[in-house]
């Protein structure tokens, strides 16, 4: 009898810790799935910039996105986009010459995306006048405003000329890394950066990454004057340390600047073949775009071999390799549209509708007001779609919060 209500106890006790065992086990899985589920959504939302547009149900057309440099800000560059009017979308496309009159009222009726200040605008002035004047600038614009400057060093600087704003002119780059190679450029770097920064520019538009070792070359006094290879690693150094510094650097003049004339003063044909390109003028750029350079220039030579009508910065080809085979996704910007080389090229049509034509992010122009109509007439008459200006202008809004210039 009392074997028997101990087996009976026995087997209970053993089917207790059977089923004991199976739920403990089961609830340990859940947890394991259930912590899998959050590493996965803390990855999916790491990765995936985007999923904040799928919360706040805004649906960003495909044609706008990549896997570009300014990705973390396409949400809210999307949402600030469709808040503005043509009139503002077109004025951000514009990184204006500062006028030397008017320039507040300039900001105000054409809702500029930035200035480009030049040697006149910091001529004699302190340190404290040149920030209160860009504050000034930056108050009044609805859009914080890029602030540009060419401080290449050597023989195109524009802040360091002025003793108030700097103790002594920037060397060119070629003194620079005569006296200490990348070492010294670095120092250069961080020490141009921190005037730019503390005048409230945030853009350099330099380095020159331009392949030269002629010295009978135009454009060779501004570029490093060595192999491909070595102005590669220049190029790269100089962008990382201003983004260390957070500003923006411009590379230019794309596709290369070779042996061709001074595009400022007439047409500049460049005739030699892809391959040079590929083998020597592309590699700084390469090298540039690797580190991260958010801007890139296009120069106004005709390079027939990618686009025999049109100059550079005007042909929809050479944007297409700097895109495409190149690979850059930050902003392309063209060099000066009021320069004497494209004037043969645009009788008929404002330089500034076939800049937008071609792919540009934003002109630069000294004789703005003009383009700025003319790329407002062009778009309400279907020359220029909605689409294309969206494009360019999303770029830009992106660049502006990845700046941190726009909140």
């Amino acid at each position: 009898m009392f074997k028997k209500i101990f087996l009976v106890l026995t087997l209970i006790l053993v089917l207790g810790i059977i089923v004991y065992c199976v739920f403990s086990y089961g609830k340990s899985q859940e947890r394991d799935n259930n912590k899998q589920s959050n590493v996965e959504d803390v990855v999916e939302e790491v990765d995936n910039p985007l999923k904040g547009a799928e919360k706040e149900n805004i649906d960003i057309p495909k044609y706008l996105v990549d896997n570009g440099i300014f990705f973390d800000y396409y949400v809210a560059s999307y949402k600030k986009l469709s808040t503005l009017t043509i009139e503002e979308k077109v004025g951000q496309l514009i990184l204006a010459r500062c006028p030397q009159k008017d320039a507040i009222a300039s900001i105000t009726n054409y809702k500029l995306g930035g200035f480009v200040l030049f040697e006149e605008d910091f001529k004699n002035k302190t340190s404290d006048a040149v920030v209160s004047i860009i504050n000034g600038y930056q108050n009044v614009s609805s859009i914080p405003m890029i602030i540009a400057v060419d401080e290449e060093g050597g023989t195109v600087v524009r802040i360091s000329n002025n003793p108030n704003l700097a103790n002594k002119k920037f060397q060119s780059a070629q003194s620079i890394y005569k006296s200490g190679g990348l070492k010294a450029i670095q120092e250069d770097t961080l020490k141009k950066a921190e005037i730019l920064k503390n005048l409230k520019i945030n853009v350099n538009l330099a380095p020159v990454a331009d392949v030269s070792l002629e010295p009978s070359d135009y454009i060779y006094k501004r570029t490093l004057g060595k192999s491909a290879e070595e102005t590669g690693k220049y190029v790269s150094e100089v962008v990382k340390t201003m983004q260390s510094s957070g500003l923006s650097s411009t590379l230019k003049h794309f596709p290369g600047y070779g042996d061709n004339v001074d595009t400022h003063k007439g047409m500049s044909i460049d005739k030699r073949p892809y391959n040079t390109f590929k083998k020597s003028d592309f590699i700084p750029f390469i090298d540039g775009i690797n580190a991260g350079v958010e801007s890139i220039l296009v120069c106004h030579n005709i390079v027939e071999a990618m686009d025999t009508s049109f100059p550079a910065s005007l042909s929809p080809s050479v944007h297409q390799v700097l895109r495409k085979d190149l690979n850059f996704t930050g902003v392309v910007m063209t060099d000066d549209l009021s320069m004497d080389a494209i004037k043969e090229y645009t009788k008929n049509i404002n330089p500034a509708i076939k800049a937008v034509l071609a792919g540009n992010d934003m002109l630069i122009m000294t004789n703005f007001e003009e383009g700025y109509n003319s790329i407002l007439e062009a778009v309400s008459t279907g020359v220029i779609s909605q689409e294309q200006i969206n494009k360019a202008v999303f770029k830009v809004l992106a660049w502006k919060y990845y700046m941190k210039i726009l909140k």
